[in-house]
């Protein structure tokens, strides 16, 4: 039966020499020339002061929750919407999380974003403190999920009024940035206070783990370095004045990231290919009822996840039916996460107007968008589907 994944790493036979030079070195660990030239490489490529290399884009988060300030009984405003590697940070600060609903590109709603500021909280000179448990709401996470781009103009004005402090996580959204407007040119990742990317297996670029936190503020860009290596104060004497985590990137990982980076544009345009090619060819075939999500227009996306629709009485059977139908014949898909809210470390946990979330919850299926996928592959897959649908309606 022929095998289609949903997003694998797309890797390069120049990253053998690279591992080699690790291996004869002896620089595996959390020491060497490449965690210096990925981190050079990658803030060059997003247009930033500077990057710092961390285990995983989950730690990257972490360590930035903690720069800006987020601490035990604070509030963190987060989207329901998205990996719950987004989320779990907040709780190792021991703050709560408010959770937000999205908006129709899958990002933090701004528009009820701004309407919670207003309505449910107040601004003191200890910062916004939410009305109704009086704790402090100390920052916003934004997560640009998919490769989709939030609105952060309209984002970072009601942050700035309401003296929040902003975490981009744009773990998904390397090579995303804004094509037009007033942020025109600007990467996901380098408009809020600090920036997280992550570079895990199904990333656009791997490293097979690991992240990368990013800024524009050296002082910021000084605490990420310090605590991601253990908040070493002297290194000959193994003073620490801080506790800090062991999170510095591998130099092993690194070496994959300097030859993943020089391909990050061939990658976006493979991605934005096959994404057009999906929908030309479901058109072609007179599929209904099964809608591809479009990016936003004024943003050149990197089409990292495919995200489709699913309209039962249109498309002739559910989301899940079709998801398990395309399982069975080889083909890897996958619903969206659980909405976080909905999951039992956050069941007790602050939502707040929750509806958009919840349409796409039930509805959205990410099909194959590995930037190794073929146009035959995706034609493969779209045969499938309309294959599916004639045999359901005929069947019915």
């Amino acid at each position: 039966m022929r095998e289609i994944p949903l997003s694998v790493p797309n890797l390069d036979a120049d990253i053998v020499d690279n591992l080699k030079e690790c291996v004869e070195t002896g620089w595996i660990s959390t020491g060497g020339r490449f965690i210096g030239e990925f981190e050079a490489a990658v803030a060059d490529y997003v247009g930033v002061r500077g990057a710092v290399g961390c285990q995983s884009g989950t730690a990257g988060l972490h360590v930035a929750l903690r720069i800006l300030g987020v601490m035990p009984g604070d509030e963190v405003i987060v989207p329901t919407l998205t990996f719950i590697a987004a989320v779990n940070p907040v709780f190792y600060q021991g703050a709560e999380p408010i959770f937000m609903d999205c908006d129709p590109r899958f990002c933090v709603d701004p528009d009820k974003l701004e309407k919670f500021c207003a309505e449910e909280c107040r601004l003191t000179p200890r910062g916004l403190i939410n009305k109704n448990s009086g704790k402090r709401v100390a920052a916003l996470v934004v997560v640009h999920v998919f490769g989709n781009l939030a609105d952060m103009g309209r984002i970072m004005d009601i942050a700035n009024k309401y003296r929040i402090r902003v975490l981009e996580d744009a773990t998904e959204a390397l090579g995303s940035f804004y094509g037009d407007g007033a942020l025109k040119g600007k990467h996901a990742g380098v408009i809020g206070d600090i920036g997280v990317f992550s570079f895990n297996a199904n990333k656009i670029i791997t490293t097979g783990g690991g992240g990368m936190i990013v800024a524009n503020d050296a002082d910021i860009l000084a605490q990420a370095r310090y605590l991601t290596t253990t908040a070493k104060d002297d290194g000959l004497y193994f003073v620490h004045d801080s506790a800090g985590y062991n999170y510095r990137m591998l130099n092993i990982q690194a070496a994959f990231g300097v030859s993943q980076i020089k391909r990050i544009e061939e990658f976006v345009g493979i991605k934005t290919h096959n994404f057009n090619v999906y929908k030309e060819r479901l058109e072609a075939m007179g599929v209904v009822g099964l809608n591809i999500l479009p990016f936003s227009e004024n943003i050149r996306s990197n089409h990292w996840f495919y995200s489709f629709s699913v309209d039962e009485r249109e498309f002739g059977m559910s989301r899940d039916a079709l998801m398990a139908r395309l399982i069975d014949a080889g083909i890897q898909c996958r619903p969206v996460w659980r909405l976080c809210h909905k999951q039992k470390p956050y069941e007790n946990a602050r939502s707040y107007m929750i509806r958009q979330a919840e349409r796409f919850e039930r509805t959205v299926l990410n099909l194959p968008c590995s930037t190794n996928l073929s146009e035959d592959d995706v034609g493969y897959v779209c045969k499938k589907i309309a294959d599916l649908r004639n045999d359901n309606i005929a069947s019915a």
